[in-house]
């Protein structure tokens, strides 16, 4: 009996340092710390895409963006996503957006992950944070106790004026196109 009492108050301790690393993890991956809100401009950027080319958002003016961002290519939750947008890229148009992935990977790697999955949009590359950073993407992660900086996965809506007219902040992949599609 003694030893199933000890097996519960270790249990019990398990769960509460659970609990304190969820606190940690909402805390440190909270939403858009750069300030940026619905009715503000969307930072500028010009970046290379999965094709070698630059891509700017000022190059996208007069048509709404989807500019999701993701973690890494090739993992399960970003393939879905993308895969999402890929399948609903008909609707998109229909409703006159365009959408634009962007994370930290090489323009190698994107041009690999658009070939492997067929994607019909451009990925771009900022493997120096700084757009991230601009959009208040880039932030400091936990996992299993463990801190590190990653992409916190979110999507912007922009008008075509350039302005931000939606932020889909810690997006969850499972029907979050959906979402995407009502708010345009």
């Amino acid at each position: 009996m003694a030893r199933t009492a000890s097996k519960k108050s270790k249990a019990g301790k398990k769960s509460g340092s659970r609990s304190r690393k969820r606190r940690v993890s909402r805390k440190t991956a909270s939403a858009v710390p750069s300030g940026l809100q619905a009715g503000q401009p969307a930072p500028d950027f010009r970046l290379a895409s999965d094709n070698g080319h630059e891509i700017g958002l000022s190059d996208l003016k007069g048509r709404k963006v989807v500019l999701y961002f993701y973690p890494k290519d090739n993992t399960p939750g970003c393939t879905i996503e993308a895969c999402s947008f890929r399948d609903g890229h008909a609707e998109l148009e229909k409703r006159g957006a365009v959408v634009v992935g962007m994370s930290a990977d090489s323009v190698d790697t994107h041009r690999n992950f658009k070939q492997k999955y067929h994607l019909n949009f451009s990925l771009l590359s900022d493997p120096e944070k700084k757009v991230l950073e601009a959009y208040g993407v880039w932030k400091e992660k936990s996992l299993y106790g463990r801190t590190f900086m990653g992409i916190v996965r979110s999507t912007f809506i922009i008008d075509r004026n350039g302005t931000i007219a939606k932020i889909f902040p810690q997006v969850k992949v499972h029907g979050h196109f959906e979402e995407v599609l009502a708010s345009l």
